[in-house]
Formats: structure tokens, sequence, C-alpha cells
């Protein structure tokens, strides 16, 4: 720990009281923590990097609006290993659009940072950001109770009946479309 930057990895921690009597801090990493949609940052004007690596972070639209807010000053940001950031290695639901409409996201609602997980912001996504960015909103797909009973085996199972559910009301009055698919079978 120094003056500019503090780091808590695998500090299982749950909030961030405390943090407000180190307003100078430049860098902050909080990796492998228990941090959600609740976490609230103090006014941090000087702060250039953020790590929030594998935390539970979901709503990612309310923690960019926060940052925005109390960290003017954000150039670096790692948001991996959490469901707000959408990654085909954590979840077979998610593929490389959906990151880059991600990324479109965070660097309309951030566009100060030269770095997002890791990675260059390049001139092109810049660009894009201004033009699409708002509306690149990633949303995550809801899958019915009747799916979730049948999804709980694997990853793949998850993802072939959430491609299932996604077509199915597509197809109920096609020709050949068999009835029984409608009625799964209840969790008991």
């Amino acid at each position: 720990f120094s003056a500019g930057s503090f780091s808590c990895w695998l500090c299982r921690c749950r909030s961030l009281e405390g943090l407000s009597a180190f307003g100078s801090l430049e860098e902050l990493i909080l990796d492998n923590n228990l941090l959600g949609d609740d976490l609230v940052l103090p006014g941090l004007p000087r702060l250039h990097t953020l790590t929030l690596n594998k935390n539970q972070i979901t709503d990612l639209e309310y923690l960019l609006d926060h940052l925005a807010e109390v960290t003017p000053a954000l150039e670096y940001l790692s948001l991996l290993g959490n469901v707000a950031c959408p990654n085909e290695l954590i979840s077979l639901e998610k593929d490389e659009e959906d990151y880059k409409r991600y990324r479109c996201f965070v660097l309309h609602k951030l566009p100060n940072l030269k770095f997002l997980d890791a990675r260059k912001v390049t001139k092109q996504e810049r660009e894009e950001a201004l033009v699409r960015g708002a509306f690149m909103k990633v949303v995550k797909p809801k899958v019915s109770p009747r799916l979730s009973v049948l999804c709980e085996d694997s990853c793949l199972t998850r993802w072939v009946f959430s491609r299932l559910e996604e077509v199915l009301p597509c197809v109920q009055n096609a020709p050949g479309f068999h009835p029984w698919i409608h009625h799964w079978p209840n969790k008991k």
C-alpha cells in the first residue's frame, strides 16, 4: 500500500466503507472479492486505474454511471469475470459480438478510458462508441423457469435450451410443431 494505490485482492470484501479517507488514490485493485451491484465508491478525483475483476457485478449501466460521477480521471478499467462483462470464456451464452457491444457501451459511458479489460481502446472503438454506444447496452436473456429445470446439468444444455426458448415462439404455428414441447416437467 502506498499513498497513491490500494489493493484488496481476495479479501472477500462486500463493501468499501472507509475508502473515503483515501481521496487521493490513483490506483485501486479490488479483484476476487464479493462486490456487487450495491458497490459505492467515494469521490476519487485522481483515480486513473480501477480493476474489479471476478466480483459479483451484474448491473453494468448502474456501475458505469456511478464511475462517471465519482472517478472523472479514470483511464483503465477491468471488469473481467463479472456477469456485467459478457465473455465467451465464462459463459457459452456469450460470444465475441456480445463483448464488442459491451466495449462500445462502456466507452460511450466512460469516453476517457484508454484501456478496457487489459485491451487498449482503439480509435475505431472510440468512434463507434460516439455514434452507436448508447444503443449497445448488453441485455442478458431471461430463461423461463420451465427451461431452467432442464438446464441445471451443464452449460451446454443451458445454452441449447436458451436458444430453443428464443425460437420457440416463432415455430409454434409452423407445420409439424409438436405441442408436447410446451409441457416441460416440473421440478419436484
